[in-house]
């Protein structure tokens, strides 16, 4: 696996790397209850759609175990658990995804095993994340030819997933194949998860990388120094339209306008089909003090309102083609990514 792991398993605790104090200090949080797990997620120590996953699955667990300490009937204790942590964010669907999985599991196990089978589970979600990050990888990767100078929004790497990423992991992959000449990495605002995460993970790679602020993307588009963009998701409607981190709509536009192709790179677990549209993905609306301040200090005049939506959704028509573990779609999105969910069904069964 990559060097950099947002989160381990013990058997009774989710030690979460703190992406909160990143990159100066190492901070590990140990998790020991469904409600320190959902705070977690909230509080957005661990981030990421298949890393949120991940660790809402460790959540039940944890709800388990804490439930047979208490001698307390453990479905109940289950049901409770997947609803504090359903609230904990709206938009990454991997969570519901996750957390769907794990009451198939425990509707399925008898009482005695029920714990065991959950721990299974968590466990299986988690390896098949990494896996899922190496082949979409190799999928992205192809896409490149020669040296090519590529472009990334957010942090879509080691930390926001089991290991390696998504669309950072095509980056991963394309390095290591001598395709990558310069990353173009956005700072993102307003969490700077761009700056302070992404770039980290590539200077241990040691893979070129410069760091611009968000409102440079367009000028860097616009001088020819982008060959390519590769973004995450966070959620995938049926029709292809994306919900992802705040600011990638306006790159989709800007890349639209210069003839640059748009690459979304995301498991088949950030796809949901019941969903049929953008217009129907909730966007998380944060605190307006992570516009307003950073780290405490107030930058903002004093009583200035602000708006900070989490999240923006890039139409279908602006997305050049989607990577999944399953390999990449392309228009028309409907047929191509309801293909990709039923072989990704099919492979688990």
């Amino acid at each position: 696996m990559s060097e950099v792991q947002a989160m381990e398993w013990t058997g009774d605790c989710l030690r979460l790397l703190d992406q909160r104090v990143l990159p100066h200090r190492i901070v590990w949080l140990e998790c020991r209850t469904a409600e320190e797990v959902a705070e977690a997620i909230k509080g957005m120590v661990v981030r990421g759609a298949p890393a949120i996953g991940a660790a809402a699955a460790f959540g039940m667990v944890l709800a388990a175990q804490e439930a047979v300490r208490r001698h307390e009937p453990l479905r109940p204790a289950l049901i409770k658990a997947a609803q504090i942590l359903a609230t904990s964010r709206p938009t990454a669907v991997n969570l519901f995804w996750a957390l769907e999985r794990m009451k198939r599991v425990a509707e399925a196990a008898d009482e005695a095993s029920l714990v065991t089978a959950l721990e299974r589970e968590a466990l299986a979600i988690f390896r098949e994340d990494y896996e899922a990050n190496q082949r979409m990888g190799e999928w992205g990767a192809s896409l490149l030819s020669g040296k090519a100078k590529v472009l990334t929004h957010c942090n879509t790497g080691s930390l926001a997933t089991a290991g390696w990423g998504t669309a950072l992991g095509v980056i991963r992959t394309a390095h290591r194949q001598g395709k990558i000449a310069l990353v173009w990495v956005d700072e993102t605002r307003p969490f700077l998860q761009g700056a302070r995460l992404t770039m980290w993970e590539l200077r241990q790679e040691g893979i070129p990388a410069k760091l611009i602020v968000d409102g440079a993307a367009a000028w860097v588009m616009r001088n020819g120094w982008v060959d390519a963009i590769f973004v995450g998701a966070d959620r995938i409607a049926r029709n292809g339209d994306v919900a992802n981190k705040i600011g990638t709509y306006m790159l989709a536009v800007v890349a639209h306008h210069h003839g640059i192709p748009f690459y979304v790179v995301a498991p088949t677990s950030s796809i949901d089909l019941a969903t049929p549209d953008g217009n129907a993905i909730p966007i998380e609306e944060r605190h307006p003090d992570e516009v307003r301040s950073w780290r405490g200090v107030l930058v903002a005049p004093e009583g200035s309102e602000a708006f900070n939506p989490a999240f923006d959704v890039t139409p279908a028509q602006l997305v050049t083609a989607i990577v999944t573990e399953q390999g990449i779609a392309y228009p028309p999105f409907e047929e191509s990514l309801a293909t990709m969910v039923a072989d990704a069904a099919s492979s688990r069964r």
